[in-house]
């Protein structure tokens, strides 16, 4: 198949041409993103490859059914950025890998909980510039704290399964109560219990209609005063305004964040000689007990390996059947 590969890095290169020698697809990459301004770019394609920031509306779906492209290949799990109702309606087939590695995203998880607790970010300044004074850099003691789980798939689990070899209490909040989270002495609460609950709560769940701005001024008011909120799963989780306000009260004590709700136009590209435009990223910087990172959660060889191995087979399953063990359909998403 020939297929357009857009938001193209080159650290995806190398490894989407190693997994695809067999196969032997005609892949060209594109460095811009899929949206309106660009989609004529998969004129001539079977195909597009695309990522979290590429948007495809109605209105590229349509041009892209317009085009002749059958297949919307995701290189990733979330599949909020597709209108797959149009893309249904077009007969356009949309797949993605449903698990990478699990372990990526749940250990960048760790790695913000303990950067923001021990101060990491401070005391690694201070030392290079010849500051060994402690002020300002206590924390405290995981063990014994109570960690509030939203979401307990594979990264949830493993999430969980960390942060009681921390020696931690461990709440969760999921439809779905997961057998290995049980077996491991998690307890499933309601969400409203479990925001009044806990010191620390992290969130791995999709991004959907129901999920939209989970964490927003009503369920902040519900938390405790001091509050560790962690977001490594999709940035429009959180109402960023919100959060900012509780940041600012006292009733957030500290925000990690892999992903923002406008980062389309700021991750995964080099804007350091740019002025940030977006006044609410540019507030957030102020603060000093968050920690933001650019949705490198999923950033690990084995989770790229499995992206591009997982992404090619979709591909190559659906030019040969039609369709897909990855599918995503109407019916699942609506269940």
């Amino acid at each position: 198949m020939k297929i357009a590969f857009f938001s193209a890095k080159n650290y995806e290169k190398k490894i989407f041409d190693s997994f695809n020698r067999k196969s032997n697809h005609k892949i060209v990459y594109l460095e811009p993103h899929l949206n309106e301004d660009t989609v004529t770019l998969a004129m001539g394609f079977n195909a597009v490859c695309v990522f979290v920031n590429d948007n495809l509306n109605a209105t590229v779906v349509e041009a892209l059914a317009g085009f002749g492209i059958k297949l919307i290949a995701l290189r990733c799990a979330g599949y909020n950025n597709v209108d797959l109702e149009t893309a249904s309606r077009y007969g356009i087939k949309v797949v993605r890998v449903p698990a990478y590695s699990p372990y990526s995203v749940a250990e960048h998880t760790i790695a913000l909980i303990l950067a923001l607790n021990r101060k990491i970010y401070k005391a690694y300044h201070r030392v290079r510039e010849g500051n060994f004074a402690l002020d300002g850099l206590l924390g405290y003691d995981l063990n014994g704290r109570t960690v509030g789980i939203i979401g307990t798939g594979k990264i949830g689990e493993v999430v969980a399964k960390i942060m009681k070899g921390f020696g931690c209490n461990i709440l969760a909040f999921d439809h779905v109560q997961n057998k290995s989270c049980l077996e491991m002495g998690v307890k499933y609460i309601s969400m409203e219990s479990l925001f009044a609950e806990s010191d620390l709560i992290t969130l791995h769940c999709p991004l959907t209609k129901e999920t939209h701005h989970l964490i927003n001024s009503e369920s902040l008011d519900k938390m405790k005063k001091g509050v560790v909120l962690i977001n490594t799963s999709r940035g429009a989780l959180i109402d960023t305004k919100a959060v900012i306000k509780a940041l600012k009260s006292g009733r957030v004590g500290a925000l990690g964040l892999d992903v923002y709700e406008e980062e389309g136009d700021l991750f995964f590209e080099d804007q350091s000689g740019n002025v940030i435009q977006d006044d609410i990223f540019a507030r957030l910087l102020t603060f000093p007990n968050v920690v933001i990172t650019g949705h490198q959660a999923f950033f690990t060889k084995e989770a790229l390996d499995k992206i591009a191995e997982t992404t090619v087979e979709n591909i190559t399953e659906f030019e040969k059947s039609g369709t897909s063990s990855n599918e995503i359909s109407l019916t699942m998403i609506k269940k």
